[in-house]
C-alpha cells in the first residue's frame, strides 16, 4: 500500500524545455538531447525522494505532453492535426490544445515506455511506476474524415490500438515493472452533463461509449497476479484550466466493472463533486485521493486536508485511502501555473499530511 502518490508529470524545467526546441529545430544532436533529459529525470527522481514520496515517476519529462510517448513511439499519427479540445479556468478564460489524428496504419517504431522505465528503475530508490495512455483516451483521436483512409471505421482503429497498449504493458512487466497507472481524462466527458449532451447530439449513447471504454481498458491491462494497475481519472488539466466537471456518479461502472487495483481521483475543489459515488468502490481496490491541487499555487491548509480525508473514509475505510495531488503538475510541455517550489512544497504536503493520517 502506497500512501502517497504522483499522478505522474511534473514542471519541465526551463533549460529542459529550451533542449527540446533545438533539438526539434535539428540544432541539437541525439545524444545532447538525451544527456538533458537524463539530467531532468535525475531531479525528478531526487525531488520526490527528497519529498519521501511513495512511488514515484519520471516525472513524464520525456514526452511533450502526456500522450506524447503513443504519438511519438507509433507510426501513424498527424501530431497536430485532430480537432481542438477547449479548456478553461474558473474565469471563463480559454485556451485550445490540438490532438492529434490518426491518418495511417499504427505500427510500433519503439516501446512507448521502455526507455522511461529502465532509466527510473536504474536510478530510483524508492519503488517505480509508469504511466501510459488508456485507449479511451487514444480513441478521441479517430476522426471519420481524416482517418477514413487508414481505418473505414472507429472499431478496427481501437483493435489495432488495444493491441499495440496490451503489448506495452507486458513489455513493461517483462523489464520488471509492478505498477503502471492507465491515464483516462476522456473518461470525465462521459460525466459532465454538457458533454454528455453533445454526445447525444452527435448522435453517441454516453453509457454505451462508457462501456466500451470498460472493455477496452480490462483488455489492455489483462490478467497479470503480482501488478498492481492504477486508473487515474481527472477532468482535463492544461495550463492550470480544465474541460469538464461533475461529480464521479454517471461513471461509477468504473470502479465497479474494470480490473484495476487503485483509483486515482480528482477531488481538489467543488467542480469534482461529493465522495458519494465511491461507495460503488470495491471492497478490494484503493482510492488515491486527489485533494492537493496542482494548478494552483496556493498551498493547502494540512487540517482542511485531513477533514476531507475524514469524510471520504465515511464512504471508503480509511485503510484503503491514499492522498496525491489531483493530477500532474505539467500534463502538457508548458506546465501549470506554479513554481518548482510551489510544486515541492505540495509534494512534501501529501507526506506530511499521509504520516500524520496513516502512520
Amino acid at each position: 500500500m502506497y500512501r502517497t502518490d504522483v499522478v505522474g508529470s511534473l514542471l519541465r524545467p526551463a533549460y529542459l524545455k529550451e533542449a527540446r526546441a533545438a533539438y526539434e529545430a535539428g540544432t541539437l544532436t541525439d545524444q545532447a538531447f538525451k544527456q538533458i533529459e537524463d539530467l531532468a529525470v535525475d531531479e525528478a527522481i531526487a525531488l520526490q525522494e527528497r519529498a519521501g514520496i511513495g512511488v514515484i515517476t519520471d516525472g513524464e519529462l520525456r514526452r511533450y505532453a502526456f500522450y506524447g510517448h503513443l504519438i511519438d513511439a507509433v507510426e501513424g499519427y498527424d501530431k497536430y492535426g485532430g480537432w481542438a479540445i477547449p479548456f478553461r479556468d474558473e474565469t471563463g478564460e480559454e485556451l485550445v490544445l490540438q490532438r492529434p489524428v490518426v491518418v495511417s496504419k499504427l505500427q510500433r517504431k519503439r516501446h512507448m515506455c521502455a526507455e522511461e522505465f529502465t532509466y527510473l528503475r536504474a536510478k530510483a530508490a524508492a519503488p517505480a511506476k509508469v504511466t501510459l495512455i488508456s485507449a479511451q483516451q487514444a480513441a478521441a483521436y479517430y476522426d471519420a474524415e481524416k482517418s477514413k483512409a487508414a481505418y473505414a471505421t472507429v472499431d478496427s482503429y481501437l483493435a489495432d490500438l488495444v493491441d499495440i497498449l496490451r503489448g506495452e504493458v507486458e513489455e513493461l512487466i517483462r523489464l520488471g515493472c509492478t505498477y503502471i497507472q492507465i491515464d483516462s481524462p476522456q473518461y470525465t466527458a462521459l460525466l459532465d452533463p454538457t458533454l454528455r449532451a453533445g454526445y447525444r447530439a452527435r448522435g453517441n449513447d454516453p453509457d454505451r461509449l462508457l462501456d466500451l471504454a470498460i472493455e477496452m481498458d480490462n483488455a489492455v491491462i489483462g490478467h497479470h497476479p503480482g501488478i498492481q494497475f492504477g486508473l487515474h481519472l481527472c477532468r482535463g488539466n492544461n495550463q492550470s484550466k480544465f474541460y469538464a466537471e461533475g461529480d464521479y456518479g454517471p461513471i461509477t461502472k468504473v470502479f465497479s466493472q474494470t480490473k484495476f487495483d487503485r483509483f486515482l481521483l480528482e477531488f481538489d475543489d467543488a467542480r469534482s463533486g461529493g465522495f458519494e459515488p465511491l461507495t460503488e468502490v470495491p471492497a478490494d481496490r484503493t482510492v488515491v485521493l486527489g485533494l492537493i491541487s496542482s494548478k494552483k499555487a496556493a498551498l493547502e491548509n494540512k487540517d482542511e486536508i485531513k477533514q476531507r480525508i475524514a469524510e471520504a473514509s465515511n464512504y471508503v475505510p480509511l485503510e484503503r485511502l491514499a492522498l496525491s495531488p489531483q493530477c500532474g503538475f505539467a500534463s502538457t510541455l508548458e506546465g501549470n501555473l506554479l513554481t518548482e517550489a510551489d510544486q515541492e512544497a505540495k509534494l512534501q504536503l501529501s507526506v506530511e499530511v499521509a504520516t500524520e493520517v496513516w502512520g
